[in-house]
């Protein structure tokens, strides 16, 4: 009776890690690099990982918010991809910042040329994006992402006040309150931004998919130390039951 409880105590012990340490949940997202404000330019990074053990990332949809349209749209080369900005037509002109205009970036397309985002690897793909919207707080973007395999993950979901985070959330960019000298700056540094972007397109032609994040391989890691102690626990306690036997 007693070799029976260690056993499955050491069982229960074993599995209660590997659940505590399974790999957190993640998903398509977009950050900036340094500051998104309002009015402004910024560089911004939809970051991908790949969740997949037996397929590859093939190919990342990024659909842009219509409500709120960026005229300029302009990506950073990746090395193992091919890239496409498309634009298309407002159902109604807008009014950017003193001008006028009929038609805005609507969708940007990567496409791997090589092996795409292997397993256990995520790729982060950069934007220089503006000018940015005053009249809101963010900007919700809406991503598909294919896999070797044919599959299509859809982080089109767009989270509600007080409810839980969706299942497959769509990216969305943060956008904080604007300076007087962001205000002052934004439209000289968007040439600015533009040469920035040309000439970190050399650093990142050479960048090929990074590592997933330390605490996805720290929690496998926990996971397997789990099971080693899981199991360490089963063996001492049939041993103990064989030498209480024995006696």
């Amino acid at each position: 009776m007693k070799v029976s409880r260690i056993a499955a105590a050491g069982a229960v012990a074993a599995s209660a890690v590997v659940v505590l340490s399974s790999p957190a949940f993640a998903h398509v997202s977009v950050q900036p690099e340094g500051t998104a404000a309002q009015g402004g330019y910024a560089t911004v990074n939809f970051k991908v990982p790949n969740e997949r053990d037996d397929a590859s990332t093939t190919k990342l949809e990024v659909s842009f918010p219509t409500d709120h349209p960026l005229a300029s749209v302009q990506p950073q080369a990746v090395a193992g991809w091919d890239v496409e900005v498309t634009k298309s037509k407002l159902d109604k002109p807008v009014e950017l910042h003193g001008e006028k205009i009929d038609e805005a970036v609507s969708k940007v397309t990567w496409t791997a040329s090589g092996k795409g985002i292997e397993p256990g690897f995520f790729q982060k793909f950069p934007l220089s994006v503006g000018q940015l919207p005053e009249d809101t707080d963010e900007l919700v973007f809406k991503a598909l992402q294919t896999y070797s395999n044919k599959e299509v993950v859809r982080w089109i979901e767009v989270a509600q006040d007080g409810a839980e985070e969706p299942d497959y959330p769509a990216p969305v960019l943060a956008l904080s309150a604007a300076s007087d000298d962001e205000h002052g700056s934004s439209g000289a540094d968007a040439g600015d931004e533009a040469g920035d972007t040309e000439a970190a397109s050399a650093d990142s032609s050479e960048q090929a998919a990074e590592p997933a994040d330390t605490s996805d391989t720290t929690a496998r890691v926990l996971g397997v130390v789990g099971i080693v102690v899981g199991a360490a626990g089963v063996a001492y306690g049939v041993l103990a039951g064989r030498r209480r036997g024995n006696a």
